[in-house]
């Protein structure tokens, strides 16, 4: 689905409205998250790489938890992006919505942080995407009894939340 930015403000109205998405001014929540964000992510690496023994749970079940970790990590550090922001979520899709309203910059916010030399600020739309998959992948991981996932396919989730991650992390540090 082609991102769009009038879709994302419009639902971000409904989640206020709703209580899904909130005012927040508890700002020592951003390092926190942001630390839970890393470290799962490195959880999900260790989770990602193990070669299961004799007696334990074929790699299957492994993959399962590790995109889960994955997106879970993904998940963190857009709660801490989006505080920065003053706002706090109360589910996956309003995190989703608030990443795309809050973070995503206009094409007039984004020439101009290009002018000034911050693209480093520039929050494309391609990492609401990573999210949103990994959120999809994530839940049919814990939900479905069928599913199964090439290495690829975890290689591609993982390194999504990596990118993601990072770059939430450059975008606060600011």
């Amino acid at each position: 689905m082609e991102f769009d930015k009038k879709t994302y403000k419009q639902e971000f109205e409904n989640a206020l409205l709703e209580g899904s998405i909130r005012t927040s001014d508890q700002q020592f929540k951003i390092k926190l998250f942001l630390r839970k964000a890393e470290n799962s992510l490195l959880i999900a690496n260790h989770v990602k790489d193990i070669k299961p023994a004799k007696g334990q749970p074929e790699k299957l079940y492994w993959n399962y938890w590790a995109i889960t970790i994955s997106y879970y990590a993904m998940l963190y550090a857009a709660k801490a992006a989006i505080l920065t922001k003053g706002y706090e979520t109360k589910n996956h899709t309003a995190a989703q919505t608030a990443l795309g309203h809050l973070l995503v910059p206009n094409q007039i916010q984004k020439e101009d942080l290009l002018l000034l030399q911050q693209a480093h600020k520039i929050f494309e739309d391609e990492y609401v995407k990573y999210f949103e998959d990994a959120r999809k992948e994530a839940h049919t991981a814990r939900y479905t009894a069928i599913k199964t996932y090439t290495e690829k396919r975890l290689e591609e989730i993982h390194n999504n939340a990596q990118k993601f991650v990072a770059k939430i992390a450059l975008f606060i540090q600011e």
